[in-house]
């Protein structure tokens, strides 16, 4: 590898690039994303969400990486949101960093969708 590129594993803290992970914590998914969420990389975001609810449907998205979000990332939780309701379950959104919590206070999601400092707050009820 050339000098000053990183690997692979490092590309989600490159600009315009986003990871997203799932696993389980006492039957409640855990999406952790890390990067940015824009129209360019929404759909990773999308497809974790749009997993199977088993065994409840329970999310909390660990936002504590994601560097920036826009709309299309807004629209994609308000959607998941709405579903999740529908199911009888929630989705909580776990250390947002300042400009993204700026954005989502800015268009009123902070109200729709409960917004913890910390994942450990967003697991708990």
């Amino acid at each position: 590898m050339p000098e000053g590129e990183t690997p692979d594993t490092e590309q989600a803290a490159q600009p315009g690039q986003l990871s997203v992970a799932s696993t389980a914590t006492d039957g409640i998914r855990v999406i952790t994303v890390a990067g940015e969420i824009d129209h360019d990389t929404v759909e990773l975001l999308r497809q974790a969400l749009d997993a199977p609810y088993l065994p409840q449907p329970c999310i909390v998205i660990d936002m504590h990486q994601v560097t920036f979000m826009d709309s299309t990332g807004i629209n994609v939780l308000i959607t998941a949101y709405r579903t999740l309701a529908e199911a009888g379950g929630w989705i909580r959104l776990a250390a947002p960093t300042e400009a993204v919590m700026r954005t989502l206070q800015i268009v009123g999601v902070d109200t729709l969708i409960d917004c913890r400092e910390t994942l450990r707050d967003a697991l708990s009820n």
